[in-house]
């Protein structure tokens, strides 16, 4: 949907670009020199025949109008911030469901916004950033995970549910440190959840456990049963912070540095849907607005 919408705002702002320039360049001189063809073959026109002859067609009147704000879409949407929703829970507590965030584009690279060709190169993710990526089984489809492993990490996850991490060169695994344990708000399949802060490199944020539910080590990708992965060079290990309900590197594999769509960096407005089972509302009318949660992205 994404990718269409982009393709879409492409080619609507090419054609009224073109229209514009046509109208700057030929059919405004035009319609000046029938203007003025008139005048000299009459002893003068009236105000409202002059008008006539100076209107623009529709077509041409609403795509000078409408280019400029076409345009500055397509460039703020392409290059510099995009507005995403949060449709799932994996990234709890970070992120809740009925968050819309603000992602920045250009924070890995400015890339075009239909074929995603690398224009310029402008930074790498870095550990414990929050990234929004085109999902690679799927490319259709936007996702957003939290960055643990970089090219040349070897991630390990353990039967304990920590992260532990050896960097590319170095000879030792060192494992991601947790700390203010305590039993969280959330509640999933009636199971009380864990909250803890992890310090994933320079970045500190909560976690969510559940405690009675093993990692589906069986389903591991692409070596089922065995929890370590080597990160390839362009490539990143993700992981949601809602550790026991995020489908993530574990699952699917590593994100090639192509797919990378940008960086989220804020909450701009957080909607609540929670409502009785015999409310009459559709689900996708909000209840509330969050506004403790409008503002950065730990």
């Amino acid at each position: 949907m994404a990718n269409t919408f982009s393709l879409i705002l492409v080619l609507v702002t090419l054609v009224t670009g073109i229209v514009w320039a046509l109208e700057k360049l030929v059919f405004a001189k035009k319609r000046q020199l029938k203007l003025a063809a008139v005048e000299a073959q009459t002893n003068g026109l009236d105000s409202a025949a002059i008008e006539k002859i100076k209107a623009q067609p529709w077509w041409i009147e609403n795509s000078v109008s409408i280019f400029p704000v076409i345009a500055f879409v397509l460039v703020l949407r392409s290059f510099v911030y995009e507005p995403f929703q949060i449709p799932s829970g994996s990234m709890m507590p970070t992120l809740l469901v009925g968050d819309f965030i603000l992602v920045e584009k250009y924070a890995y690279g400015l890339k075009d916004p239909v074929w995603r060709t690398q224009l310029v190169e402008v930074g790498k993710p870095e550990r414990g950033d929050v990234v929004v990526f085109k999902y690679p089984p799927q490319p259709s489809i936007d996702y957003i995970k939290r960055v643990v492993g970089l090219p040349g990490d070897t991630v390990r996850y353990g039967a304990d549910k920590q992260i532990c991490i050896k960097k590319a060169g170095e000879h030792s695994c060192k494992p991601v440190k947790l700390f203010n344990v305590e039993e969280s708000e959330f509640i999933q399949n009636g199971v009380p959840m864990i909250q803890m802060d992890e310090l994933l490199g320079k970045e500190q944020h909560q976690i969510l456990i559940n405690p009675l539910r093993r990692d589906r080590v069986d389903a591991y990708y692409p070596r089922p049963g065995v929890s370590e992965w080597v990160v390839p060079q362009g490539q990143y290990f993700v992981m949601g912070d809602n550790r026991d309900n995020s489908a993530d590197s574990r699952y699917w594999g590593f994100v090639p540095e192509a797919n990378l769509v940008g960086k989220a960096v804020g909450i701009w407005i957080s909607f609540e849907f929670e409502r009785g089972e015999d409310s009459v509302l559709p689900t996708w009318i909000p209840t509330g607005v969050r506004f403790n949660r409008i503002g950065g992205i730990n």
